[in-house]
């Protein structure tokens, strides 16, 4: 077809376009009356061109001697027709998929105004599969009520969150050529009802050391009932593979030693560090008063022992901090603070119980004891538990995602401008008996683990197959309709 045939063709589209939605505007215009003042092209001051099209006519007309004539009297296009969507589409695509303003702006260079724009291209860039890939959050739900280990009062370091940390490079021994170096790790151990902290140094991660220093740990803060903990290498047999000294829980003889005593071990989902921010925060503190202490000793190397020491001096300090709001009233100077729980000191004693008068408890350490312990509880549940009431984030239910969606997935370990960095294409199907505990999805489509969960971002192209059909072969015998769906 020749240039001159297009223009026509794009012509008479643009004529149907704007007679099918005005008609009335069209008919007053070529009689040479004003519109209807309830016309929503009343503030456009539009007018017919020699063409026959509507156009804009705005206050811009002593502009033409340096602007084109598409941009003073740009040609009207109806908001509800099928033409603005095309337009949206070549336009966001011709400016490589940015934002609203970019796209808008394209629109009105190339001469088309667009009633109700903003919305129009709002909604589109929404649905857009490429921006999504792009710049699209991950789904997220309303977050969920804290665990009954975070709300039951019992004995220190009863329910007990762990993970790894380090390493650092210590001095083992002297050399004639100077001296060897060694790694060492630590293992954090926190209570999750008291939020007290326990840290072990351990010389490898190797299941050996792990169960030494839980042994250690169990000799000085007594059994626990429950350990928490993530799915990271550091506890997951899944590196064998790549040959990486790591942690191994599920290891037979590491398996052994929890259930022996009693002890339940129970790990968060995959992919979901945010589940274990109680352990996640005591190490960044661990790791920032740890800085500090390093930085400021007067020591030129670091050995296992100086390590250890820091990090009992760091142990205590974190044990010593406040965990409750500090009140400014002077008559109540108390600071609630895990240590007043493991220690049985404290220098100030605000509440004596109606139980024990005050002649008996400095008489009696053990009643002296009891009653800083009914303190601590006492504004353990009036002051802490209070804090704990309000989601500082994911405040709103959102819709699951369901059997038979197609997600994108996204690797978060790979940057964006990476080659292959964008997200695969996958179908949600049922659960099924092969997946590892803590698993929720499982993955029909795209180079996905079926194992895990990665974040994901719901597409806005669902596809519901029959339950009798099964996910896997719904979405085998569809792979064509959905790549040619989500622009692939």
């Amino acid at each position: 077809m020749s240039v001159d045939s297009y223009q026509k063709a794009e012509l008479f589209i643009l004529k149907e376009c704007q007679k099918e939605v005005y008609s009335q505007e069209i008919e007053c215009l070529a009689r040479g009356t004003n519109i209807s003042k309830q016309s929503s092209l009343i503030s456009l001051s539009p007018f017919l061109d020699s063409q026959g099209l509507i156009r804009v006519g705005g206050c811009l007309e002593k502009a033409e001697s340096w602007l084109p004539t598409g941009e003073i009297n740009p040609i009207i296009i109806p908001k509800n027709s099928y033409i603005s969507k095309l337009l949206i589409d070549r336009y966001h695509n011709s400016v490589k998929h940015q934002g609203r303003h970019l796209t808008e702006g394209a629109l009105r260079s190339a001469g088309y105004w667009l009633i109700g724009a903003k919305r129009l291209i709002s909604s589109f860039i929404q649905k857009c599969v490429i921006c999504r890939k792009l710049r699209g959050k991950f789904q997220e739900q309303k977050m969920a009520d804290l665990p009954s280990d975070r709300l039951t009062p019992g004995p220190p370091f009863t329910f007990v969150g762990l993970d790894t940390f380090g390493p650092w490079q210590v001095l083992t021994r002297k050399t004639r050529g100077g001296s060897a170096n060694s790694k060492r790790w630590a293992i954090l151990f926190t209570c999750m009802t008291t939020r007290a902290v326990h840290i072990e140094v351990i010389e490898s991660l190797s299941s050996s050391c792990f169960i030494n220093s839980l042994r250690r740990f169990q000799s000085l803060r007594g059994q626990a009932k429950v350990y928490r903990s993530d799915r990271g290498t550091n506890f997951i047999g899944a590196t064998d593979d790549s040959n990486i000294e790591a942690i191994n829980v599920e290891d037979l003889t590491v398996k052994n030693f929890p259930c022996e005593s009693g002890s339940v071990w129970k790990f968060n989902p995959p992919h979901s560090s945010h589940m274990g921010g109680v352990w996640e925060r005591m190490i960044g503190v661990t790791r920032r008063i740890l800085d500090a202490v390093i930085l400021t000793s007067s020591s030129k190397s670091l050995t296992r022992e100086s390590l250890t020491t820091f990090l009992a001096e760091v142990t205590a300090i974190i044990n010593a901090r406040p965990i409750a709001q500090i009140s400014s009233d002077p008559e109540m100077p108390l600071i609630l603070s895990p240590s007043m729980l493991l220690t049985g000191k404290q220098d100030y004693l605000p509440v004596i119980t109606d139980t024990y008068n005050l002649k008996d408890m400095y008489r009696a350490q053990w009643k002296h004891v009891q009653v800083l312990s009914d303190i601590f509880w006492k504004h353990w549940r009036s002051d802490y538990l209070q804090c704990l009431q309000q989601r500082r984030k994911w405040h709103v239910d959102k819709d699951d995602i369901k059997v038979g969606d197609v997600i994108l997935m996204r690797d978060k370990s790979i940057y964006r401008g990476e080659k292959n960095s964008h997200a695969s294409v996958g179908g949600v199907g049922k659960q099924t008996q092969k997946e590892t505990p803590g698993s929720y999805l499982n993955i029909s489509l795209g180079k996905v683990d079926s194992t895990q969960l990665p974040s994901y971002i719901k597409l806005t192209v669902n596809f519901t197959p029959s339950l009798d059909q099964g996910s896997n072969s719904f979405f085998n015998k569809n792979m064509d309709i959905i790549k040619s769906q989500l622009c692939e």
